[in-house]
């Protein structure tokens, strides 16, 4: 079997030409949102790697480990292992609430079921200088 990929450089400016996950800001800005307890920090970090394309890789490689939590390849894993629905601390609700549709930028509130649905941006308070 031939499982040796060669790479070629985009052009003579790339750093690397080996595929990075969109989590990867090489800042670490994005790791609480992948390692949260809150329902909708996991949804936007399982958004977020709907969209990647190492997304398989990952999840297998998490698996492997058997990583204790977090989201690894679009997944919620607990003590190695995948779980399907995370439930919000507390008591549950008396009448079921709608489902919440989240991007990687936070809620979706479709305005109209017809029509494309808008992300709803937080308003953020200036700092005070």
């Amino acid at each position: 079997m031939n499982d040796i990929i060669q790479l070629q450089a985009i052009d003579e400016f790339s750093i690397s030409t080996l595929p990075v996950a969109r989590c990867a800001d090489g800042n670490g800005t994005l790791t609480p949102l992948f390692f949260s307890d809150h329902v909708l920090d996991i949804a936007r970090a399982k958004a977020i790697c709907a969209k990647c394309g190492l997304r398989e890789q990952c999840l297998a490689d998490a698996l492997d480990r058997e990583e204790p939590w977090g989201v690894w390849g679009g997944e919620l894993l607990s003590l190695g292992r995948i779980v399907a629905h995370k439930r919000p601390g507390g008591r549950p609700p008396k009448r079921p609430r709608p489902p919440v549709i989240v991007d990687e930028l936070g809620v979706v509130e479709p305005s109209d079921p017809e029509t494309e649905p808008t992300v709803e941006v937080p308003d953020l308070d200036p700092i005070a200088v």
